[in-house]
């Protein structure tokens, strides 16, 4: 119900600030731009066009380095693909000649064909069944929804199941008109996008906030593309790269003939309100990001009055603004979005303290104390905290 709530109030809220003229596209040559970004750092930019069936897009992502990116894409009768490439250009000209394929997809008869270069050089191939309309899915791109939203349009119902292509299968993404211009748009496994758009479906904002990505996506009328992208490979070359959105982080602690790690994925502040902010009161949080939290002690523990034997765990929380609660779990090797309640251990009370300075990374720490130990939970100038003896 909590959940239901947050997400009422959030696309109210989304919806009310991004009351504004539709944007044109005829707003710079014959290219749409998108700006991505996490916070306060740009993701992402993006530029393209389309000429009747034929998509032309160039993309420059910076996670966790900065990336050239670039799609050709021919549209099918019912807006889908035809056919696909995906290409790695040599500079920011976005010159498909001399490029590498990153991606191509055909057919064969009623048989879709995707073959993706993976990150190790290897060439892995899906085949699946040909379904009409199927649009492309690519990680962090955004393009593609812009195709989809115009789709939607045009169509008289209010909620639309579109297609879209991710790797070896073909998902299904809900599309929901809350309003002539505004939209919710479902990821599979991410949650749900609040989407604001012109009558067309023209993709003019959005916003992520309720997923596990949490981005903001806006189009924007001009945009100097190649200087941005020259400037962003600059800042690689320098020592300056964006980095991995949620690094997987892996720590070690050893006290009182205890041995303790713990493994999490590191979310950044990036200038984002944190508690009560892109991290709900309330709300069960996967304490982190991607894998679920792992937390892996060698001697018993007792934790307010619960005996913990030694072994594996996954952490959960849900923070309150006087400390929450800490659960712990035994279900291990699980994303963090999987969850089950019924192999809960126990749930315990943490407390919240602050701190001057500025945690940017979400932080765990196993601390020594005079009667056993501390585990601490640190972000922003946020300290959640739950002592435990052995």
């Amino acid at each position: 119900m909590k959940h239901i709530l947050s997400l009422i109030i959030v696309m109210s809220a989304f919806l009310s600030s991004c009351d504004q003229p539709p944007v044109s596209l005829e707003e710079s040559e014959d290219y749409v731009y998108f700006v991505t970004r996490l916070g306060n750092d740009t993701l992402a930019i993006e530029r393209y066009k389309r000429q009747d069936d034929h998509v032309m897009a160039h993309v420059v992502l910076r996670s966790p380095k900065t990336a050239l990116l670039g799609y050709d894409l021919k549209l099918d009768n019912e807006g889908g693909i035809a056919d696909l490439l995906g290409y790695r250009p040599t500079d920011t000209q976005f010159n498909a000649i001399g490029s590498v394929a990153t991606q191509t997809v055909r057919f064969s008869a009623d048989t879709l064909i995707n073959e993706v270069l993976a990150a190790n050089g290897d060439k892995r191939r899906f085949t699946m069944t040909r379904k009409p309309g199927t649009l492309p899915f690519i990680d962090m791109v955004h393009w593609p929804f812009e195709l989809a939203f115009q789709q939607a349009a045009k169509s008289p119902n209010d909620s639309i199941a579109q297609k879209l292509l991710t790797g070896r299968r073909i998902s299904g993404f809900i599309i929901h008109k809350m309003r002539r211009d505004s939209l919710t748009f479902r990821h599979p496994s991410r949650g749900v996008m609040g989407v604001k758009t012109n009558a067309n479906g023209d993709l003019l904002k959005l916003d992520a906030a309720l997923t596990t990505r949490k981005l903001v996506v806006t189009r924007t009328r001009s945009l100097d593309f190649e200087a941005i992208a020259n400037d962003f490979l600059e800042r690689d070359k320098n020592g300056s790269p964006f980095g991995s959105l949620s690094g997987a982080i892996t720590q070690e602690f050893s006290f009182k003939g205890g041995d303790f790690k713990v493994q999490y994925g590191s979310p950044q502040k990036r200038g984002r309100e944190i508690f009560g902010g892109i991290v709900s009161w309330g709300v069960r949080w996967r304490t982190g990001a991607n894998r679920a939290t792992h937390f892996k002690t060698s001697k018993d523990l007792t934790i307010a009055n619960v005996k913990v034997p030694k072994g594996e765990y996954t952490l959960f929380t849900i923070p309150e603004p006087d400390g929450g609660t800490l659960i712990i779990n035994k279900q291990t090797g699980q994303n963090g979005r999987s969850y089950d309640v019924s192999r809960d251990l126990a749930r315990v009370p943490m407390s919240l303290g602050n701190q001057d300075e500025i945690t940017e990374g979400f932080t765990i720490t196993v601390e020594e104390t005079s009667t056993g130990g501390i585990l601490k939970l640190i972000w922003d100038q946020s300290v959640f905290s739950v002592d435990f003896t052995f």
